[in-house]
């Protein structure tokens, strides 16, 4: 595909026939190989090194702006509050705006089930319904089908910006993007040799993790950490902390803005909408998982402002009993159309916490138990999971470079594993070759991105500043 087919993408909001939908081709893996290969001719590797700001590049706090159409009024000062702390946390907030600038770029046109969000604070280790961990990418709020390659770029820019904050050297800065992207690379050339199912089964597990790590201070400190998740206990570490008895009766614990009930007209505690919901997501989960949730009744329900590319969505907690001692707490999220949608097509799901949860399933190994979805009586889409269920975040904030490097080839491996179990992994392949012309292009792109949103980071200052936008800094 050419620049010129290329950023003729923008237009594609206004196509409301356009599907987005990743094709399966059967052919001999030798065959897809060649065709990944031959379509270096069409999109060179050293194309991938290229940003630069088009002239009718938008202004970025429309985009901003327009992101949060439909988001409760009263949250959104700490959504601008939160990006405004600093380039990492503006970078996590802007999923909308680095899609509308990947749109406008060339592109393979090889379409895998993209994650539409993958910065590298979205990468983290989750529970098994075994109880173990593993490595994934999380957080999907957008995935929808789109090309491999924004993916890469969004999480090897990530790392760059990341890597700034952290006082991290020009050069150390780019060993991580190249090892990110020389990971992914050839664990893609490994998947492709792989069986299908072999694929598909495949995960990264704690104990590899663990492997990576150089520093032995590090190293304990992800075993320690690991083991503290794998001991969690919802009724020890959840339940004091955020419940009350208040009553007769258990009820989730205010901390507004953060954590709020909310008020109906006639003066009754609860998110009725919330639990119309609740009923109609239970209908999206197999015969054996309703087994397991009627076990527990719904008592209270409670919204709770989560993330930064999510706060002004209508998330929430709901809290479950199984009798007095027995809790479980559910977490519903808003899911809104993809920030991919305008550029690569409407999802094939009409509601889009279906489309989350499909294309959870399609990137993740496993999936939480209680995943599913449903439509509130608002007609508000939502997906919902368990709350805190083993979920191991990176701290990004004290990433060392080395232990940054590291990471990055582990999510580097982690998104390969995730594309390759719905896209075409001989293609991609095929694409990228065996040398490291593509690493060093997105390297360079990392770089000339981390620096526009730098930019656009300080254009939200400055709208904060004019008073175009309110921000909220929290305590």
């Amino acid at each position: 595909m050419t620049k010129k087919e290329s950023t003729k993408k923008h237009k594609h909001s206004d196509d409301d026939d356009k599907v987005a939908r990743i094709s399966v081709d059967n052919r001999s893996r030798a065959d897809r190989k060649a065709e990944g290969k031959a379509l270096r001719l069409a999109v060179p590797l050293a194309s991938h090194a290229v940003w630069k700001a088009p002239e009718h590049r938008r202004d970025s706090i429309d985009l901003l702006i327009e992101s949060s159409a439909g988001r409760v009024p009263e949250l959104l000062p700490i959504r601008y509050g939160r990006m405004l702390q600093s380039p990492f946390t503006f970078y996590r907030g802007s999923a909308a705006l680095m899609a509308y600038d990947l749109a406008g770029l060339p592109t393979t046109g090889i379409n895998v089930q993209a994650c539409g969000d993958a910065h590298l604070g979205n990468f983290r280790g989750i529970g098994t319904p075994e109880r173990r961990i593993i490595f994934v990418i999380n957080d999907l709020d957008e995935t929808l089908p789109a090309p491999w390659e924004w993916d890469l770029k969004r999480l090897c820019a990530s790392l760059v910006v990341a890597g700034r904050i952290n006082g991290h050297t020009q050069k150390e800065q780019r060993s991580s993007v190249l090892a990110c992207v020389a990971s992914y690379r050839e664990r893609m050339r490994e998947f492709s040799k792989m069986n299908a199912l072999d694929v598909w089964y495949f995960h990264i597990n704690a104990d590899e993790v663990i492997e990576h790590m150089t520093d032995g201070a590090v190293k304990r400190r992800v075993e320690k950490r690991i083991e503290k998740a794998l001991d969690r206990n919802t009724l020890d570490d959840d339940f004091p902390e955020m419940v009350t008895f208040e009553n007769g009766g258990h009820r989730i614990r205010d901390n507004p803005p953060l954590i709020y009930h909310v008020q109906s007209d006639d003066g009754e505690i609860i998110d009725e909408h919330a639990l119309a919901a609740f009923y109609c997501y239970r209908d999206t989960l197999s015969d054996d998982r309703r087994v397991i949730l009627d076990r527990y009744e719904p008592k209270d329900v409670a919204r709770k402002v989560v993330g930064v590319g999510s706060v002004g969505t209508r998330c929430g907690i709901v809290l479950m009993m199984s009798g007095s001692e027995d809790p479980l707490f559910l977490q519903f999220k808003e899911a809104r159309a993809s920030v991919l949608e305008p550029y690569v097509g409407k999802s094939a799901y009409k509601n889009h916490g279906q489309r989350v949860v499909m294309g959870q399933r399609l990137i993740q190994p496993v999936s939480d138990i209680f995943l599913g979805w449903a439509t509130g009586r608002d007609g508000n889409d939502f997906y919902m999971r368990q709350l805190r269920d083993m979920k191991l975040k990176p701290q990004v904030e004290i990433f060392e470079p080395e232990t940054m490097r590291i990471f990055g080839e582990l999510a580097g491996w982690s998104l390969a594993a995730s594309h390759a179990r719905s896209g075409d992994s001989a293609k991609i392949a095929g694409y990228l070759g065996k040398k490291d012309e593509f690493d060093e292009a997105i390297a360079d792109f990392s770089e000339s991105y981390a620096d526009q949103n730098e930019r656009d980071h300080q254009a939200l200052v400055q709208a904060v500043r004019d008073g175009r936008l309110e921000a909220r800094i929290e305590s």
